[in-house]
């Protein structure tokens, strides 16, 4: 806490919005922009990498939440305050922190793969701003941000010659992919059957059994769009950069449409749950499958005749 009441001891409205923006590189939102843009406009085996890290990452979160249930800063010492601003994203157990695992994981992947120093150099620095903004922001501790950040660094480190062996030895990403839905089962059956007792909070239960269900998923969806690609589609990635462009804004409008249209009918039909696995697999399959199969058509863009 000494490092926290510093930190709010010199903040100023506009370091305050600084760190507010900044703190959202570590969202769902950013890591989704990110992998999904180097998936489908670079190179796939570094998208399956920043996903991979990231889906991981995820499940280590939820699951050392569950275990640690470390209440919110401010909810250990009443005389902290918080940005206010920051509340409405800060619920659920404080430790680790997903933002942070999130940034350092997705930032921290593409300066693992990049040859460009200057983007290595600019993706660190954000990464720490995330954390520092976490800390700064007063919604996690400095053991939530460095376990969070250590973690990520440890999967960065580990997935990265794994996914590059899948060039290769192609059923190297097959196993890797089938030991995250693995786990991401393992997950919620821990998370819905565990006998945590009375001192669980009961939202917070609820979003870890319902983010393993939506886990599942993603990690089925992705075994399948790997499975896909490698014995039909085999998708380029190529196109001239205003191809690019459209290819991504259109593609992530759909993702968006997808996963707020299915949302009501799947819920309403299957529960939170089992719905949220469904909309999250039928997600993965948009992303990995059924846009891609328009790739062609962008890549004709620009070439001369």
């Amino acid at each position: 806490m000494p490092l926290l009441y510093w930190l709010e001891a010199h903040r100023t409205p506009w370091l305050d919005a600084i760190m507010s923006t900044v703190t959202h590189l570590g969202a769902e939102t950013a890591f989704i922009v990110i992998a999904i843009a180097v998936f489908w406009c670079g190179n796939k085996r570094h998208g399956y990498y920043l996903l991979t890290v990231g889906f991981l990452g995820t499940l280590c979160n939820q699951f050392l939440k569950l275990c640690f249930r470390i209440p919110r800063p401010w909810v250990l010492d009443e005389n902290f305050t918080i940005v206010e601003s920051a509340r409405a994203d800060a619920t659920g157990y404080s430790f680790p922190s997903g933002h942070t695992q999130s940034a350092v994981g997705t930032l921290g992947g593409v300066a693992r793969f990049t040859h460009r120093i200057w983007l290595r150099v600019v993706c660190i620095m954000l990464a720490v701003l995330v954390a520092v903004s976490r800390m700064y922001l007063g919604v996690h501790t400095p053991k939530d941000v460095l376990v969070s950040a250590v973690i990520a660094v440890i999967l960065i480190v580990v997935l990265y010659p794994i996914v590059e062996r899948a060039v290769h030895v192609r059923a190297a990403m097959g196993r890797l992919l089938m030991v995250m839905l693995g786990l991401s089962v393992l997950y919620l059956l821990f998370a819905s059957l565990w006998p945590f007792g009375s001192n669980m909070d009961a939202d917070n239960l609820f979003h870890g059994i319902k983010s393993g269900w939506k886990m599942v998923g993603c990690t089925a969806g992705m075994a399948l769009v790997w499975w896909l690609d490698e014995k039909l589609f085999h998708f380029e990635t190529e196109a001239v950069w205003y191809a690019q462009a459209v290819k991504v804004v259109v593609g992530l409008a759909l993702l968006l449409a997808v996963k707020s249209g299915l949302k009501p009918p799947l819920v309403a039909l299957l529960g939170e749950g089992p719905g949220g696995a469904v909309r999250y697999f039928l997600l993965v399959f948009v992303a990995g499958v059924v846009w891609p199969l328009t790739f062609r058509f962008f890549a004709r863009w620009g070439r001369r005749r």
